[in-house]
């Protein structure tokens, strides 16, 4: 867990103290590997387990301090976000029924938060990416108020210098300017660890380093941010673009960003990373520090190296060295941060098994992958998993190239089994869960090919709002019965329940496909518009995509009354008619207000605008009447089932 007692501001005086504080505890931290002090000869794993909150509508609840006070649970802690939750499970030693147990005690803690949060009027989802999300959650109102968020993102800001950059390609497109680091929230993980000794440490890490890509490629849930579809795990890269604390001539010079996957193998020890991500990553927080880690040496104590590890907290490798204390003696993990939260508890206690049989069976069977891999080939592994899962194609060991599906099938799953036979683990969960990550390769059904194979079997039903609806809606029930992906249905908009509450707000049924036009554009074009697309009203925007006016039909009748309209005239700008000062709404404007508004100012359509004016969508007289159509239709249905 991060710690939270922070404060918000820093001056570079306390920086300054906080940086002796880090090489302090890295000097420490050598003595403690010369001196053999950590714990070895034992095999350790656990994970953490992040949750998004919902309304009754499906979408983004902030209601974190409300289920943290509900809860009053040592193992739930905050997330960056007021619509997210973490929960931590104990450490199970690596042997017997080890996964299992850990399944049956996650179940037990999400049984524990569903429960909390329909007694506050909530629910809890298990998403890379939650789809019902919206620009404007994302904002710092959203962000849980503890100093160490706060703190974290003005410093990233800081060393930004300017607004954060998003561009993702997909099937769709994602461009976006942001000014916080609120899009980290838009991603859950569940991320497992691996506890081992400091001798073996270099050859472990560069173990997972190897096996992370096509782990991935088999539990990809991420695909969809915004409403676009993006990449298989889209997370890798939001995740990154989040939190990218460069500048532009950091960026132009090739500075590694804080999320990254590395540059190269560990050669001898755990120090190489620490020492690393000190010498290329500023201190972005601080805090006091109550003692001196040589002097608790010196007493034979165990330091908690604070200061490294809050650094090592800022930096987010894909795969994290972490140094921690269990009953008294210090050791390291291996943390896996790759993986998605969900779709299925059983799918990701199955993603932690076919992850921890490959760290066991590689180490094994190599004494260095080094050796037999090139780190690039292992980086390209990972990018390549991350955009398109199992249809990715991955350069395996010596070079051999393979579809993802096939390797996992053929090689590596053979070769996971045989890692966690050799740990002595339950054959029973072997079996299970092994053999859920085979039956998801053969079908090619991940969490991410399943919700898009959803809204592809949807079509254009209901609005696009509906069916991300929907498709939250059926995560929900398909996690609460335990089934894994593979055998999930489809989702479908007839199964969405919230449909009462789906349109509460503008922002769940506005058109945000949008034709507009410039200020400086002939207004034959916004004229040309109403006629090809069937529709009454043209928004004008500027170059940065702000509102800055409205063209109606209405407006254009008059041109054509005044005898303005014909090729001898001089062109009309839209400029010179359009309406400068259009009344709006934002999309979280509720419906029944922006009905009023229409009914007052005597308008028919109302444009949708965010933050700065950036226009986001519009809604009409004919949404309004559709909108009520499909309710009284669905209310005639209830009332004859009933």
């Amino acid at each position: 867990m991060g710690r939270h007692d922070l404060p918000s501001g820093f001056t570079d005086d306390q920086l300054r103290a906080f940086m002796k504080a880090i090489l302090a505890d890295v000097h420490a931290l050598e003595r403690m590997l010369e001196e053999d002090r950590f714990e070895t000869g034992i095999r350790r794993i656990g994970a953490e387990q992040e949750m998004f909150l919902l309304d009754k509508s499906g979408r983004a609840w902030c209601g974190a301090d409300a289920m943290m006070k509900k809860l009053a649970h040592p193992q739930f802690t905050y997330e960056l976000a007021q619509f997210n939750l973490e929960c931590n499970l104990k450490p199970q030693v690596f042997g017997g029924a080890c996964l299992s147990t850990m399944e049956q005690e996650l179940q037990g803690l999400l049984a524990t938060a569903r429960s909390a949060a329909k007694d506050l009027g909530g629910g809890i989802v298990l998403a890379g990416i939650l789809p019902t999300l919206r620009r404007s959650d994302l904002t710092l109102a959203s962000m849980v108020q503890n100093p160490r968020f706060l703190a974290l993102n003005k410093a990233i800001a800081h060393l930004r210098g300017g607004e954060f950059q998003f561009r993702i390609k997909g099937v769709d497109e994602f461009e976006m300017t942001h000014d916080n680091v609120m899009l980290e929230s838009c991603n859950t993980s569940f991320q497992v660890h691996f506890q081992v000794g400091p001798k073996e440490f270099a050859k472990l890490y560069n173990v997972a380093q190897a096996i992370t890509a096509p782990v991935l490629a088999a539990s990809t849930n991420s695909p969809l941010l915004l409403g676009r579809r993006l990449w298989r795990e889209t997370r890798v890269a939001l995740f990154q673009q989040s939190v990218d604390a460069r500048s532009a001539a950091h960026q132009l010079r090739g500075r590694r960003p804080r999320v990254n996957f590395g540059d190269g193998w560990v050669r001898d020890s755990v120090l190489e990373i620490f020492r690393e991500d000190i010498a290329r990553f500023r201190v972005v927080l601080a805090t006091d520090i109550d003692e001196d880690p040589e002097a608790v040496l010196d007493r034979n104590g165990v330091p908690a190296l604070t200061a490294l590890r809050l650094h090592n907290g800022t930096v987010y490798r894909w795969n994290r060295a972490c140094y921690g204390i269990s009953d008294g003696k210090p050791h390291l993990r291996i943390e896996a941060r790759a993986f998605p939260a969900g779709p299925s508890v059983p799918d990701e206690i199955a993603n932690g098994a076919f992850f921890f049989g490959l760290m066991a069976a590689v180490s094994h069977e190599f004494q260095d992958v080094s050796k037999v891999m090139s780190f690039d080939d292992a980086k390209g592994n990972f990018v390549a998993a991350a955009r398109l899962g199992l249809q990715a194609n991955l350069t395996w060991f010596h070079g051999k190239e393979y579809a993802a599906q096939t390797l996992i099938q053929d090689v590596l799953l053979p070769m996971a089994r045989a890692g966690l036979e050799s740990a002595k683990l339950d054959t029973g969960d072997i079996d299970r869960y092994l053999g859920i990550v085979e039956e998801r390769c053969k079908r090619g059904r991940t969490g991410s090919r399943w919700a898009l194979d959803s809204l592809g079997a949807m079509g254009d039903k209901g609005t696009k709002d509906q069916r991300m609806g929907a498709l939250v809606r059926a995560m929900q029930a398909r996690q609460a019965q335990g089934e894994p992906v593979h055998q999930w249905e489809l989702a479908d908009t007839g199964e969405f329940e919230g449909w009462k509450e789906s349109y509460v707000q503008v922002g769940q049924f506005m058109t945000t496909d949008l034709f507009t036009v410039h200020p400086e554009d002939v207004v034959d074009l916004a004229a040309s518009l109403m006629d090809w697309r069937h529709i009454r009203h043209v928004p004008v925007e500027d170059n940065e995509g702000k509102l800055v006016g409205l063209v109606s039909h209405r407006t254009l009748l008059r041109l054509v009354g005044q005898g303005m309209r014909g090729a001898e005239r001089t062109p009309v700008a839209v400029k010179d008619i359009m309406r400068v000062d259009p009344i709006t709404v934002t999309a979280s404007t509720p419906t029944l207000e922006a009905i009023d508004l229409m009914r007052r100012h005597k308008v028919g359509c109302l444009p949708v605008i965010e933050e700065g004016h950036r226009l986001v969508g519009i809604i009409t007289e004919r949404d309004l009447i559709r909108v009520a159509a499909m309710l009284f239709e669905k209310h005639l249905r209830e009332n004859q089932a009933e």
